[in-house]
């Protein structure tokens, strides 16, 4: 169990008594949303599944997210009664799991409604508990299969309008094709590219890139998690970036501390380009797409002309 987790279930004691004041009668008012509106509630977690959603149900659905600033640490966010009533409205929610969000569980939990649908999408992906990566969004492999379980759980709850859902969900698999083509490029172009990485928020969409990651995991996961990284980690990561063994270092723009911005100043001291990533999507002007496009061509001009990009 990671701390990530931990802090999850310390907040999600707060969450029970935000629905004791927030949620009373809303687990019903769901379904009485869509049969007045014509529009189903729905829900994102984080700002990215929420963008997928709107992609997906268009004007049949009106969609919020839970986290969504791009200047805000996501693992210091607590529920308030308004995200409780949200949620316990939602007839659709889409979460990531892995510990990441289990805020949401809680709500869930806490104001039970049958005609609710929720995506947990380590579930939707197979993923055992175990799985030390909760970032599910930069891999290749994650938004297609959500979009699919989107597009299904809509089609079940406004069966009227399932033409028009499936028929987004075609434009959207085809809206990754710049993305997919543009990892495949970087690929064939800078293979094995050692790169370090603060912690491991675009690991996945690094790997399918084709990088090698030189930081050692214990180190990402430890500052991921809140832990203060073993000296011999950061001795080694120090190695990497002053050494220049690495072409890029990866830095994650919306979580800092001492030790991530000594590395982050320890690469620019070398020469080494910086890339921001982010947990949330950066706003303003970009959808899921758009953004993961943007940190592939990040990624590139850091490698072929030495340009950092430290914030999107």
């Amino acid at each position: 169990m990671t701390l990530r987790l931990l802090r999850g279930r310390n907040r999600a004691k707060a969450v029970v008594l935000c629905l004791a004041v927030a949620s009373g009668s809303s687990a019903c008012s769901g379904v009485a949303a869509v049969a007045k509106t014509g529009v189903v509630p729905a829900v994102g977690a984080e700002s990215q599944y929420a963008n997928v959603i709107g992609q997906i149900g268009g004007k049949y659905v009106s969609v919020s997210a839970i986290l969504s600033n791009p200047n805000a640490d996501p693992h210091s966010f607590e529920a308030s009664p308004s995200v409780a009533g949200e949620v316990s409205a939602a007839r659709l929610v889409v979460q990531n799991g892995l510990g990441y969000d289990t805020f949401m569980s809680t709500i869930e939990a806490a104001s039970p409604n049958p005609g609710r649908k929720v995506i947990d999408v380590q579930k939707t992906l197979g993923l055992p508990d175990s799985t030390p990566n909760p970032h599910l969004w930069y891999d290749p492999d994650t938004m297609p299969a959500v979009a699919r379980a989107i597009t299904a759980d809509l089609s079940s709850i406004d069966p009227a309008h399932a033409g028009y859902f499936r028929a987004n969900l075609v434009k959207f698999d085809r809206s990754l094709t710049p993305w997919l083509k543009a990892l495949a490029s970087f690929k064939s172009s800078y293979p094995r590219t050692p790169v370090a990485t603060s912690e491991p928020v675009a690991d996945y969409m690094l790997a399918a890139a084709g990088t090698l990651d030189e930081s050692p995991f214990a180190l990402q996961a430890d500052v991921m998690n809140g832990v203060d990284p073993a000296p011999e980690d950061i001795t080694l990561q120090d190695g990497l970036l002053t050494g220049h063994k690495v072409k890029v270092f990866v830095y994650n723009e919306q979580v800092s501390d001492s030790i991530t911005q000594a590395f982050r100043s320890l690469a620019k001291q070398n020469g080494i380009p910086v890339v921001g990533v982010y947990e949330t999507m950066p706003t303003p002007g970009y959808d899921y797409q758009t953004w993961m496009l943007a940190e592939v061509r990040a990624l590139e001009r850091a490698v072929a002309d030495k340009i950092s990009t430290e914030q999107l």
